[in-house]
């Protein structure tokens, strides 16, 4: 997915441990700020500038580009792993092999994310977690070994 203009507005359930967890890896990986993270589950929210409801964002993962292209799905996947420098999980994501199996697989995880057990969403993103930290704090330390407190 060459094509996409960042930053890159990702939509997501801040009430759903998959959607937090992945959104929080995401955010530790992204030291180019190619992404924006906007809860669609929060109090007041309005998904008019989003382009859409927020039925349909409830319903599947959404994003939007710089140039206002709106993606659903899988391919927001594919855009945010590529923004953030994780090619190999986006090429995954876009071979030819596992996409047709993904996009007929993603309705049903969308579907049944807020009943995925905490253990498991820890179990898929706790080490992937734990690196990114591990990188965010690294990348906030300068060669002389001064850490600077990121304001996030």
């Amino acid at each position: 997915m060459n094509d996409i203009t960042y930053p890159l507005t990702l939509y997501f359930d801040g009430a759903c441990p998959l959607c937090v967890a992945d959104m929080d890896n995401l955010r530790l990986r992204d030291s180019a700020g190619r992404l924006r993270f906007i809860d669609a589950s929060a109090p007041g929210f309005d998904a008019a500038p989003a382009g859409t409801t927020v039925a349909d964002l409830m319903a599947a993962m959404h994003a939007r580009t710089a140039d206002g292209r709106l993606l659903r799905g899988v391919a927001v996947f594919e855009a945010a792993y590529d923004a953030v420098g994780l090619h190999q999980v986006s090429g995954w994501l876009r071979s030819p092999t596992w996409r047709p199996l993904l996009e007929r697989l993603y309705p049903f995880v969308a579907r049944h994310r807020q009943h995925l057990p905490r253990p498991l969403v820890r179990l898929l993103f706790g080490r992937a977690l734990r690196r990114a930290a591990e990188q965010a704090a690294m990348r906030r330390c300068s060669a002389d070994g001064a850490c600077r407190i990121d304001p996030q």
